[in-house]
């Protein structure tokens, strides 16, 4: 028997676990994969009453995230708003990019960090390396800066700060601990 075979069945009671205390997490990139993870539990838990309590109890959503994929991280906060619970959200370690955007985009008065969190935000930008015309270069670019106008708005009305705050302190990473986010709006606690 290896490793993979004795864990496993560990690793389900711990997720188990989890679900029954109405805990998610979201733990590495934002891609489809961790999307998906996450929205199918969002989703179950929410759905109905059930083993994992009441369809309207809150839902932690635990992060340690450097952020990705905008569109898998669209759709995660796009889950979070549309649930008849209010999602609670805790940074544990980073919460960077589009991982900070879901952290901040928890339910008013119920998102925080742990006391050595790191959160990160910043403009959005094109992964990778991209081979295409000129013309398509600027398609890419104006959709690019169109998600850019979408975020900081999201970020200037949950932080309570001006859109053009907003875009200057997103130009370039900015950096914040759990105090700095907490004065800046980003979260509303710091666990203890």
């Amino acid at each position: 028997m290896d490793i993979t075979e004795i864990m496993q069945p560990i690793q389900h009671r711990i997720d188990e676990s989890h679900l029954k205390q109405r805990r998610v997490f979201l733990w590495g990139q934002v891609d489809d994969r961790s999307a998906r993870h996450v929205i199918d539990r969002l989703l179950l838990l929410s759905a109905t009453d059930s083993e994992y309590g009441a369809a309207h109890d809150d839902v932690s959503l635990i992060i340690n995230s450097p952020g990705g994929a905008n569109t898998a991280g669209f759709a995660i906060l796009d889950t979070m708003r549309s649930l008849p619970c209010d999602v609670r959200t805790e940074c544990y370690g980073l919460a960077a990019s589009f991982g900070a955007l879901i952290l901040l985009c928890g339910a008013s008065g119920k998102r925080s960090a742990h006391p050595h969190s790191r959160i990160m935000i910043h403009q959005p930008w094109i992964p990778g390396e991209i081979r295409a015309p000129a013309l398509d270069l600027r398609i890419h670019a104006a959709e690019i800066e169109k998600q850019r106008r979408e975020i900081n708005a999201i970020i200037a009305s949950v932080t309570g700060n001006s859109v053009d705050q907003i875009e200057a302190d997103t130009d370039r990473d900015r950096w914040f601990d759990a105090a700095e986010a907490l004065r800046y709006g980003l979260i509303d606690s710091i666990c203890e």
